[in-house]
Parts: C-alpha cells; sequence; structure tokens
C-alpha cells in the first residue's frame, strides 16, 4: 500500500477530505520522527512501539573486493509489533 492509497483509505474510513488526512499522516510521522531522535519510544498499545536501538561498531567486508572495512557504531530505528497488530497478520 501507498502513502497516496492510505490517505483515500482513511480519509473515506474517518470521512474527512484527502488534504486532512494527508496532513494527520504527516504531522504523526514527523511527531514520530522527533520523538526517536530526541531519544524517546513512541508506544501505540495494540500496534507497536517505535524506539531506538544502538549498534556496536564492528567488522565487515566489501562484497565486491573482500576486503575488511570497518562499520561504524549508529543508532537505527526499531519496530516490535503489539499484541493486536501479531493477531491481525496471522
Amino acid at each position: 500500500m501507498t502513502k497516496a492509497e492510505l490517505i483515500e483509505k482513511m480519509a473515506k474510513d474517518a470521512k474527512v477530505t484527502k488534504a486532512a488526512a494527508d496532513k494527520a499522516i504527516d504531522s504523526f510521522v514527523d511527531n514520530v520522527k522527533k520523538a526517536l531522535k530526541k531519544g524517546e519510544k513512541v508506544t501505540l498499545i495494540g500496534f507497536g512501539t517505535f524506539s531506538v536501538t544502538q549498534r556496536k561498531a564492528r567488522k565487515g567486508r566489501n562484497p565486491q573486493t573482500g576486503k575488511e572495512i570497518k562499520i561504524a557504531a549508529r543508532k537505527a530505528p526499531k519496530f516490535k509489533a503489539g499484541s493486536d497488530l501479531k493477531k491481525a497478520v496471522k
């Protein structure tokens, strides 16, 4: 499903304009990004939790040359599905 398809379905279900649904999605995404940037968790009970995890520095290999390279430590976004979402997907 694309963002446009999601906007269309949300607008229909909530009986709002597509522009309002688009603003709602953009606001949700922006606020999740801001919270994760601050190191906070975003929990939607039943749906899931967005969080940030710290990845350690490690050694890897360049697949083209086979040469060993250093991969720097970094933060990465993480999503853990909630129980209701897991049940819906089964």
